[in-house]
């Protein structure tokens, strides 16, 4: 898995290969291409070293490309939208629409599982070239298609993004992931078993993949009970600050209050699987930039969090008004200010209002899908996130708004009535 997040490359794979480039002294150029078969060729013809794809051992190959060691163990979900009917067999399945990606793993499993059962010639699939996971998932929950299938790492990332999509079963029993080269280099092979080797020994192997999947926990959608149990019990501790930070920022801390609640549901030391932490979650260059030493510290992390989000704010354009200004900011704050500008733009291809963040927002999504993240100059991000990030925080300042009064708005009120 690799994409640009709001500072920079991000993922397992890219982790992984930045770490090789470092052990064989070369730097490190990634590119990406259409499809699996785009990057398999890419290989088998020398223009590129490595395949880095969460490739599935078991992907046909071509002549002269081979895998190297594994690194990751998965399952193939068959996967379906929450509210149908939830298959229990691939004979169940069949009756639907499944869709997978063209020349994949998953169209192999697919393939092998009906010459084995003779019982299974009514199976049948489509193989749609050109497409990605997530742009699947995104066709499942519009109901677009009944069925695809998902390694499990993936499926445990998007379902955060996701929350409409469930695993029925799982079709295969564990596969592993292997990166692909080009077998007539035998050199580079060597040193990819090697590396793969050392890193397993040394852990390091496992807290990547555990950076990444290990603390992934299922998107919760506004939890009113427990969000007003956590006002009660968490807020009082760091109410002051956000109050102080938010002031000087000059921004309402209710709002503040709540981007923090949805960054880490107010816990100092949370720690995403991509490695933001704190109260903010900031990542270690935004609090770096922000002169914090110990992102930990809950109350330099309020009072970053609060710089982070008003330098997001002040690179909106000022003819945006409030609130669409706001929920803009916040989606800068959580995807990047680059990826939102491209989906402004695509918001314009599409003949909507790009200072409007009720248009905006559904073309975030399109960002996954690489016919329309090829057309824009910061490519691939994960729409469905920043979406759900700003809906989020807009229910808990709703009801931060409605629970906790602000003094001066108190006095405002003592004010109007005398």
């Amino acid at each position: 898995m690799y994409y640009l997040g709001a500072n920079g490359p991000q993922g397992p794979e890219y982790e992984l290969a930045a770490r090789l480039a470092a052990d064989l002294g070369v730097s490190l150029y990634i590119y990406s291409v259409l499809t699996v078969s785009d990057v398999l060729a890419e290989v088998a013809a020398g223009r590129a070293h490595i395949a880095a794809a969460g490739l599935t051992q078991g992907q046909p190959l071509p002549d002269d490309v081979g895998f190297g060691p594994h690194y990751q163990q998965v399952r193939e979900h068959l996967v379906f939208r929450q509210g149908s009917p939830r298959p229990r067999t691939i004979s169940e399945a069949s009756a639907g629409h499944i869709e997978v990606a063209a020349n994949s793993a998953h169209a192999a499993t697919l393939r092998q599982i009906r010459l084995q059962d003779p019982n299974l010639t009514s199976l049948v699939w489509v193989e749609n070239p050109g497409t990605e996971t997530e742009e699947l998932f995104n066709r499942l929950t519009d109901r677009e298609i009944d069925f695809t299938i998902a390694d499990s790492n993936e499926f445990a990332v998007s379902r955060a993004y996701h929350p409409e999509i469930r695993a029925a079963f799982d079709l295969s029993r564990s596969k592993s992931l292997a990166w692909a080269v080009n077998t007539q280099d035998a050199s580079l092979l060597n040193r990819l078993t090697a590396f793969f080797a050392s890193l397993s020994a040394d852990g390091q192997l496992t807290a990547i993949l555990d950076r990444y999947y290990g603390n992934i926990r299922r998107f919760e959608y506004v939890e009113a009970r427990d969000f007003i149990q956590h006002i009660e019990v968490r807020l009082p501790s760091y109410k002051q600050w956000f109050k102080e930070a938010a002031d000087g920022v000059g921004i309402d801390w209710r709002l503040l209050t709540a981007i923090g609640y949805q960054e880490s549901q107010w816990v100092p030391d949370a720690t995403s699987p991509t490695g933001v932490r704190g109260l903010m979650m900031l990542t270690a260059d935004t609090a770096r930039s922000l002169g914090i030493e110990d992102r930990l510290d809950p109350r330099a992390s309020i009072f970053g969090g609060a710089q982070y989000f008003v330098m997001m704010r002040k690179q909106i354009p000022a003819r945006i008004r409030e609130p669409d200004r706001t929920w803009f900011a916040l989606a800068a704050y959580n995807v990047g200010f680059g990826h939102l500008e491209d989906a402004r733009i695509l918001t314009q291809m599409h003949g909507k209002n790009a200072d409007s963040w009720d248009d905006v927002r559904n073309y975030l999504p399109l960002l996954t899908q690489e016919k329309w993240h090829s057309r824009v100059k910061h490519g691939y991000a994960r729409g469905w996130e920043p979406t759900r990030f700003v809906e989020n925080i807009r229910s808990y300042y709703d009801m931060l708004q409605w629970m906790v009064t602000d003094v001066r708005d108190a006095n405002a009120a003592e004010q109007t009535s005398d």
